[in-house]
């Protein structure tokens, strides 16, 4: 192993946790919000701009709304800022940017139209197991 090398794998591998961490806990509270048809996808493989997809269906403009708002106060209070938002005045797709997370909230046409799974099929899918807190 070369000089260094041990570090730099330590540092992915820190960076890889935290990341998975905050998409699972972005996945998390839009389940908690009544988000379904959750995905999280491993993007590492595939792009170089981020690191994890986490695509969730909601049923109305208002639900879309209020998913977006609850992650990003959650992800603000874990100390992550939002890069982006786009789609939040149509509300048929949200999606908020976090850099190495991006967050897809869609209207289920929507997302059948776009096909995100689809179209980033070679994506390794990341097991997620909502577990409900509310009631």
């Amino acid at each position: 192993m070369k000089p260094g090398t041990g570090h730099l794998k330590a540092t992915i591998e820190k960076r890889y946790v935290e990341a998975i961490r905050r998409a699972r806990l972005a996945a998390q509270t839009a389940e908690e919000n009544r988000g379904t048809d959750i995905v999280l996808l491993d993007m590492r493989e595939l792009s170089a701009m981020f690191d994890f997809f986490v695509i969730v269906s909601g049923t109305s403009r208002r639900q879309l709304h209020a998913m977006s708002e609850e992650i990003d106060r959650v992800m603000e209070e874990d100390g992550d800022r939002r890069l982006g938002i786009e789609g939040y005045g149509e509300s048929r797709w949200i999606l908020l940017d976090y850099g190495d997370v991006v967050v897809h909230l869609f209207e289920p046409e929507t997302r059948a139209y776009y096909a995100l799974e689809q179209l980033w099929g070679r994506a390794k899918r990341v097991p997620f197991e909502p577990r409900t807190t509310k009631m």
